[in-house]
């Protein structure tokens, strides 16, 4: 499965373009896409070009986008908005499916940790794609977690709805042998 995460911005947009599976991911593309000069009006514009690029040159079957969280300046929660909007439009006119998370779920999922600090974050995303380091901005590092988490909780999502069947080893027989037998001594 092929993942674009995208962590929203007027200024600067972190993607990450993450192949595999949990276990086996890949970084395939990370970068900050920035829109530097010009009114918000050519900003939009110009994130809307550059994303439909990256869109076009990597084909990702998802987008797992941040949510947005109200922060103390309205102004700039107000610009993020407007960019997120924009990028939702692309994926959209691109037929890419969009899951969206907050940064609790993000760090949760990467981490272990709802309230994990950036640090742990980023050496959890760059151990879980098996990378050195990850370039660029904090954005680009967010992107990265944001498609790790995405690659996560679609596998769980999957497995809890019985599509696909974890490995079974001998520990998971036991424990299914027993409850079973737990099972029908209740009845």
């Amino acid at each position: 499965m092929r993942v674009l995460g995208i962590d929203p911005g007027l200024g600067r947009t972190g993607v990450a373009v993450v192949d595999g599976q949990p276990g086996k991911l890949r970084l395939v593309h990370a970068t900050c896409l920035e829109t530097r000069a010009g009114s918000d009006a050519e900003r939009l514009h110009l994130l809307f070009g550059l994303i439909s690029t990256v869109i076009d040159e990597h084909r990702p079957s998802f987008a797992a986008v941040e949510r947005l969280f109200f922060s103390t300046n309205r102004a700039t929660a107000m610009r993020v908005a407007e960019a997120r909007g924009v990028l939702l439009c692309a994926l959209a006119g691109a037929a890419v499916p969009v899951a969206e998370y907050t940064p609790n779920e993000v760090k949760e999922s990467v981490a272990g940790y709802g309230a994990a600090r950036k640090p742990q974050v980023l050496r959890m995303t760059m151990q879980l794609l098996s990378v050195d380091t990850i370039e660029g901005p904090d954005d680009v590092a967010d992107a990265c977690a944001i498609a790790v988490c995405h690659h996560h909780r679609a596998s769980l999502t999957l497995r809890v709805r019985g599509r696909v069947r974890p490995p079974v080893n001998a520990l998971d027989t036991a424990v299914a042998a027993a409850l079973s037998r737990l099972r029908a001594g209740a009845r």
